[in-house]
């Protein structure tokens, strides 16, 4: 059995396979077979079990199977297999993408098929390339755009991302020889979940719905800088029984079309709009935020209404990039010192040190008055975030609330882990282009520790917001 695992061996019986063979098991041998087998005498065992073997080997096509199946959202594992290889046979295993502009995002992993030429991703190591080690979602988180520095966005929750996933013999560095594909479908609206535009009075945004009669847990999903209107962070999480309302607040339809200053009755405004929404379960609703999207929630939790429960994602607890109005009142933008920005040996920007301390004068005008909240909060840190200094916000508006008596908000972070947190097995974007820096720009983390992160943060934001809006006692301690 060995003998048959013999790469030499296999590619010699693959050419005698081109050969007519006659029925395995006849008693004699025809004129025109070739001379590996003596016209003299009859064939032997050990000849006929050799073509047997490569016959069976042959007719048998190796197969991707995906489970649950070839289509599920884009937060759902799946389980990857290959079968019909041969004992041991090595193999290059390759993903790959196309966004909705037509870049380019592909990954590939070195595998040994096992004694029984089975591969199961879930089970059997992956030997080196763009990940190592037991990694069955390997394939997606470590996928990188073909263009540099590019990153992986969707703007049409309506559509799927199509994932292909191929099979190559051996593990050269450029794999030619396809041994099996399949096609995978990763989409971002789940079974019934409805999507709702909404152009209510001066409110840009898009509500989903789970299905179901409701009503439902409602959160407002505010993104980070860079305008318009993203969905599909709303999108999965209404799959996950929220009604969930993705909020443009600038560069988008009539919306400011610049971050110069916002006004926070735009938002009381969203907050109304969906605690009266005849889905949605009161008395209060949550409110996500981004990056700059956090700070905009912390602030809405501090002077609004209504509001339940908070979760940031490596948030500031001063008011960024833009002056904030409310009653007459005004928050300016914090000051930054662009000489603080270091370049890295490889000629990007870490603006890591460029925001002033709000701590200190006369930057403390910028803070956030957080002590003011009523809501319960979550703070999601990556610790090497390197757009700002998000773990230190997070304690400094620990110690704001707690000074004043209220409860002690969740805080969870994430070792070696960057600034765009995404829902699980979104490629992790290390360093990309920073509408308000004008420059390239390192986000931090580790590919495969961020990648951990990202599942943990998402099961983490649905326990908070099922938990404080819900009144369920659901609990789902960190993992890392």
């Amino acid at each position: 059995m060995s003998l048959l695992r013999s790469p030499r061996l296999g590619k010699r019986l693959a050419e005698l396979a081109k050969f007519p063979w006659p029925s395995l098991f006849c008693h004699g041998v025809p004129r025109d077979t070739p001379q590996l087998i003596s016209r003299r005498a009859p064939p032997t065992f050990c000849s006929r079990f050799l073509l047997f073997s490569q016959t069976a080997a042959s007719s048998m096509a190796v197969t991707v199977t995906l489970s649950p199946g070839p289509r599920c959202l884009w937060d759902e594992p799946v389980e990857i297999a290959v079968h019909g290889l041969s004992p041991a046979q090595p193999v290059t295993l390759r993903a790959s993408l196309r966004d909705e502009k037509g870049e380019l995002f592909q990954a590939s992993a070195r595998y040994q098929a096992d004694t029984g030429g089975q591969l199961n991703l879930a089970r059997e190591p992956a030997l080196g390339g763009s990940y190592s080690g037991v990694e069955p979602m390997g394939l997606f988180w470590s996928m990188q755009p073909e263009k540099p520095y590019w990153r992986l966005v969707k703007r049409d929750v309506q559509t799927p991302f199509c994932v292909d996933l191929e099979v190559y013999e051996g593990h050269d560095p450029q794999p030619t020889k396809l041994l099996a594909q399949a096609v995978h479908e990763r989409g971002f609206l789940g079974p019934g979940v409805r999507r709702i535009p909404v152009r209510e009075g001066s409110v840009r945004a898009t509500l989903f719905l789970p299905s179901g009669s409701g009503p439902f847990p409602g959160i407002i999903d505010i993104s980070g800088t860079g305008g318009g209107l993203f969905e599909y962070r709303a999108s999965l999480l209404a799959g996950h029984g929220f009604a969930v309302m993705a909020l443009a607040y600038y560069g988008f339809e009539d919306l400011p079309k610049n971050m110069k200053e916002f006004h926070l009755e735009y938002f009381e405004e969203a907050v109304q709009y969906l605690k009266n929404h005849s889905q949605v379960k009161g008395p209060g609703v949550g409110v996500l935020g981004f990056s700059k999207g956090g700070d905009l929630c912390i602030s809405m939790a501090s002077h609004l209404k209504d509001i339940t429960a908070t979760a940031t994602i490596n948030g500031s607890v001063a008011n960024v990039g833009a002056a904030l109005h409310y009653k007459g009142m005004t928050i300016p933008p914090l000051g930054s010192d662009p000489k603080r920005i270091k370049m890295t040996d490889n000629g990007f920007a870490d603006i890591i040190d460029a925001l002033n301390n709000p701590l200190e004068e006369p930057n403390r005008k910028s803070l956030i008055p957080v002590e003011r909240a009523e809501c319960c909060f979550l703070f999601l840190v990556g610790l090497d975030d390197h757009n700002w200094k998000s773990e230190f916000y997070a304690n400094e508006a620990a110690k704001l609330l707690q000074a004043h008596g209220k409860k002690k908000p969740e805080i969870i972070c994430y070792p070696a882990t960057g600034h765009y947190i995404e829902p699980p097995y979104f490629p992790v974007c290390l360093v990309s282009f920073h509408n308000l820096v004008g420059k390239l720009v390192v986000w931090g983390g580790e590919v495969k520790a961020h990648s951990m992160a990202q599942v943990d943060a998402w099961k983490q934001l649905q326990a908070f917001f099922h938990k404080h809006l819900e009144n369920d006692q659901i609990t789902n301690s960190p993992k890392l």
